[in-house]
């Protein structure tokens, strides 16, 4: 009997107990103290500049890669209007995608930290209900979607490839371009949308209430918070800290020396490259590539096409020309790079000069021995070519190329991503593309 009325007595206790639970469209679900819209608006502004610069940044890459050469540099379907190509990728100064795409993955690495703050921040917003109280709020919903959605692809397919782990299907290059654009659009919105108001509580710490009313409460506190074991302050300062970690853990990719074997969480970091006039990084090897001995041996020969003919040179042919050399870097999309390495070779202008261009070379064409992947084909605009310092090259810092630096001939461009400067060249094709 005892137990008959402890069962029974279940359903009265049925309602006190589902009337404590909360869900998280409940403000009471959220209890931390550290929320707070100072605390957001905070972290809002450092990503309004970083985002600012990183989209930036990302437009001068897309320019450097010279997309109006397409289909040949740039194979992105249906890109229209969203295309649409800047300026003709300058080669001067010479560490020029050096310093803008070191900055992008540079600076986008550091704002991870940042960005999830403040995905924190506003996780309570997400789920509010009703989910459109008004147009403008429903427009908020929106860009607050496009932006949130967009930042976090963007952001993953970039430290993935960073990282040599890209596990998205199709190409890093399209997926990321197209995310870029639906990260502004939501970007954009967002800012013209609250940016006033983030301007307004960092002005006066509270959130302006209507006319002739006292200041609305904050609406991002939690109503009913936990005690606190952290001050705002120093979220924000645990916040700093792990974009100074990153900071230090990965920028050093980019220099040589002390730096780089501190960049650890870069795969072009934390190790050391060996002695030799050939020991700075690579991307790919020429084991990776399949490129053996017996394509580049004693049969090897370039192939130069113009409107004069073709011609084919042995490489002991090309040593024997007029060799120039070139202090010049190479940087890759994947945002590191090297110092500045002696080149030494066949001028790019003076073999578009053997084909019938001595005065003005136009674009070339540039082929690789490398059978598969990307930009084992792509085209360089007249502009590089005539430039004194663009080179086939054939040695590095005084010696012969290395394998897996493009032996026996590779091209090397000042301020060039590191794709169009093509290893194991095997055919160059002047003319308009």
């Amino acid at each position: 009997m005892p137990e008959r009325r402890r069962i029974a007595s279940l359903p009265d206790r049925l309602p006190d107990r589902l009337t404590a639970l909360r869900t998280p469209a409940d403000p009471g679900f959220w209890r931390s103290p550290v929320r707070g819209v100072r605390f957001t608006a905070v972290l809002g502004l450092v990503l309004l500049v970083g985002l600012t610069l990183l989209f930036v940044t990302g437009l001068l890459s897309y320019a450097a890669y010279n997309p109006d050469l397409d289909p040949v540099n740039d194979k992105t379907p249906g890109k229209g209007l969203l295309g649409f190509y800047l300026f003709a990728w300058p080669t001067g100064p010479h560490w020029l995608y050096r310093l803008t795409q070191g900055l992008h993955v540079t600076v986008g690495i550091v704002l991870v930290p940042v960005l999830l703050a403040k995905l924190w921040s506003v996780i309570p917003r997400l789920f509010a209900l009703p989910p459109a109280r008004s147009v403008g709020h429903a427009l908020e919903r929106i860009s607050l979607l496009l932006l949130v959605g967009g930042a976090l692809f963007e952001f993953l397919t970039g430290l993935l490839n960073i990282q040599l782990d890209y596990l998205f299907p199709g190409s890093f290059y399209t997926l990321h371009f197209y995310g870029a654009w639906v990260f502004l659009a939501g970007f954009v919105a967002h800012v013209a949308l609250k940016l006033p108001q983030a301007v307004r509580v960092l002005r006066s710490g509270i959130p302006r209430g209507e006319p002739d009313t006292p200041a609305a409460p904050d609406p991002l506190a939690a109503p009913d918070p936990l005690p606190a074991t952290l001050s705002r302050r120093g979220a924000l300062a645990m916040v700093g800290a792990g974009s100074l970690l990153l900071l230090v853990t990965s920028a050093g990719r980019s220099f040589d020396g002390p730096l780089r074997r501190l960049a650890l969480l870069t795969p072009r970091g934390g190790t050391e490259q060996g002695p030799g006039p050939n020991a700075f990084q690579v991307n790919k090897t020429a084991a990776a590539v399949r490129i053996t001995p017996a394509d580049t041996g004693e049969r090897w020969r370039l192939t130069v096409r113009g409107p004069a003919g073709e011609l084919r040179f042995s490489r002991a042919e090309l040593l024997a020309m007029e060799q120039h050399s070139a202090a010049l870097p190479i940087a890759c999309v994947e945002g590191w790079s090297t110092s500045d390495q002696l080149w030494r070779g066949v001028r790019l202008s003076d073999l578009a000069a053997l084909v019938g261009y001595p005065d003005s070379p136009p674009d070339v064409f540039v082929e690789s021995l490398q059978r598969s992947g990307s930009f084992r084909k792509a085209a360089l605009r007249d502009n590089q070519v005539r430039d004194g310092r663009s080179l086939l090259a054939l040695e590095v810092n005084g010696a012969p190329l290395s394998p897996d630096h493009g032996y026996p001939a590779r091209i090397i461009v000042p301020a060039a991503p590191g794709v169009l400067n093509t290893k194991w060249v095997e055919t160059l094709t002047f003319g308009e593309l």
